[in-house]
């Protein structure tokens, strides 16, 4: 089929009408628009005009949507994006990165970044303890790095952080939980191994104080966070992961606010309260075990270098 060209199309839908309503509006995109964005903006008015026509909105309805989105850009500060809020919660994020992050059977899976990533978070020996204020259920986390034949990867590094047991991040704890509180950066030994200590993982709300919030209770949803860790694994020649896993007993797992739960990611927690095992650790109480690989796939060839996380 022959593209009609921006001109003619101009010509052709002059007017405004009901039907064909896309129509008239793309058809007044200039000659020198690139294709990219013609492309994107040609998709986004067709549907929008598309959901309008479905709806069928009242002006009132209308100008209610406009106030929330002028709200929920009033609610956006340097720390706080209630927009990427926005997108979460609606799924938008996560199909996004989904799309994004197409890997090979076997490669472990992404999911979203979240707000409170720290760059340049302390480096730790093997073994070493995060959790810095001494709050939750502690728990080994211990695993490997392989590439998707199985073989090891050595020098990769994973960078790690979560909650603390009341469910905040240290940085939204500013004098209340130390610096760099249940994060840490690991390196992969010889074989690919990895291991640190730190506590389980326990769900949280997402901000709910603003508009988001209250899309959300009109929709009859709950703002919580299923329970996770993050990382971001990372090694010369491979496909970056940032990603999390999942607490198998969690309440939220089937229901987490911002869809990051994957089958995929959902890790193996055990308790263990064997008094030998407990001695041999040297935590000194039960604990939490938690065996967790990682599969990372080779970039394609010619893959252009990574931008920085943040």
């Amino acid at each position: 089929m022959t593209e009609t060209k921006p001109e003619t199309r101009a010509r052709t839908f002059p007017y405004f009408e009901e039907q064909g309503s896309e129509d008239v509006v793309n058809a007044r995109m200039g000659p020198e628009v690139s294709p990219r964005l013609r492309e994107v903006m040609t998709a986004v008015v067709k549907h929008l005009h598309a959901a309008v026509k479905e709806i069928e909105p009242t002006h009132d309805e209308w100008m209610a949507a406009i106030k929330f989105l002028t709200e929920t850009g009033h609610m956006c500060t340097d720390w706080r994006q209630e927009f990427i809020l926005l997108s979460d919660t609606l799924g938008v994020s996560m199909l996004v990165d989904s799309i994004n992050h197409r890997r090979p059977n076997g490669a472990t899976e992404n999911t979203i970044l979240g707000p409170f990533y720290v760059p340049d978070a302390p480096r730790y020996p093997h073994g070493a303890n995060i959790c810095l204020d001494g709050k939750g259920e502690p728990s080994i986390v211990r695993g490997r790095v392989v590439d998707t034949e199985g073989r090891p990867i050595a020098g990769a590094t994973i960078d790690v952080w979560q909650t603390n047991e009341d469910g905040f991040y240290d940085v939204q704890q500013k004098g209340v939980q130390p610096d760099f509180n249940l994060r840490g950066v690991f390196s992969s030994d010889a074989d690919g191994r990895y291991w640190f200590r730190s506590v389980k993982p326990r769900h949280y709300p997402i901000p709910d104080d603003g508009p988001v919030g209250k899309m959300l209770g009109a929709l009859g949803r709950h703002p919580n966070r299923a329970a996770h860790i993050h990382f971001i694994v990372t090694a010369p020649g491979f496909d970056p992961v940032i990603t999390h896993i999942f607490t198998p007993d969690c309440p939220y797992l089937t229901e987490d606010a911002v869809f990051g739960v994957k089958e995929s990611l959902i890790g193996d927690f055990r308790k263990v309260e064997d008094p030998e095992a407990i001695a041999e650790s040297g935590i000194g109480e039960p604990f939490w075990r938690v065996g967790w690989d990682f599969t990372l796939a080779r970039k394609a060839p010619g893959t252009v270098p990574d931008a920085p996380i943040i």
